[in-house]
């Protein structure tokens, strides 16, 4: 499990439920390296600002829980780590790959999940 202070998505049934139950979700699949704890920090800094957006990690090395976003094709020819999806109502709306910033993760918020 990641050592983030978000909501931790652990399986496909995790997955299955969590994008079936909320309207707006953002999930950030990675590691503790680098290019993914920045990401973990924005979600969280941002939790409080988006209330309607629930904010989740899931372990890249999981495959029980990562296979889900790795089969997505929005992630095909994705490289660097983290994986980061937003939903809304179900359905993907943005993926971004590598390290993003609070500011680029805010405007995809405020363009896509709003």
């Amino acid at each position: 499990m990641l050592s983030t202070n978000l909501d931790h998505v652990t399986s496909t049934e995790d997955y299955n439920a969590l994008i079936k139950s909320k309207s707006k979700v953002a999930i950030c699949c990675g590691r503790m390296g680098p290019m993914c704890i920045p990401v973990y920090g924005a979600f969280d800094a941002l939790k409080s600002k988006y209330p309607e957006v629930g904010f989740y990690d899931m372990e890249f090395d999981s495959r029980t829980a990562a296979e889900t976003i790795l089969r997505l094709p929005q992630v095909k020819g994705f490289n660097g780590l983290p994986f980061t999806i937003y939903y809304r109502d179900g359905e993907v709306v943005a993926a971004t790959s590598s390290i993003q910033t609070k500011a680029q993760i805010k405007e995809i918020l405020d363009s896509k999940l709003s």
